[in-house]
């Protein structure tokens, strides 16, 4: 599994720490490296480039309101998302090409994860 992620993320940093806790095996992936449109597009197809674009944090709120409205379709976002990766909602977890999950709550990482 990949987590794609921002290594000074708060939200990455407590998603981590959770599955290194529960010695769920991940690689990591810093988004500031990059990210491929092919990617973004995958990941879009499968939970909707909505729940991939963060508009609760930080980098969104200070983007500029014109260009804040010219987000309304999946190639605008996806074209945000690779020139901004700071807006990307994160970690998004990846295994075998699939989107496991995107962001941290401890209940979903439990019944992903910790199947009983």
């Amino acid at each position: 599994m990949i987590v794609y992620g921002i290594k000074n993320c708060n939200t990455v940093k407590t998603a981590v720490d959770w599955l290194k806790k529960h010695k769920v095996e991940f690689e990591f992936y810093d988004l500031k490296k990059g990210i491929t449109p092919d990617d973004l597009k995958e990941w879009s197809t499968q939970v909707g480039w909505e729940t991939l674009v963060n508009k609760k944090g930080t980098t969104w709120r200070q983007l500029d309101e014109k260009l804040k409205s010219t987000i309304t379709n999946e190639r605008n976002a996806i074209s945000l998302m690779k020139d901004k990766t700071s807006v990307i909602k994160r970690p998004v977890l990846v295994r075998d090409g699939k989107v496991v999950t995107v962001g941290f709550e401890d209940a979903s990482y439990t019944k992903i994860f910790l199947k009983r």
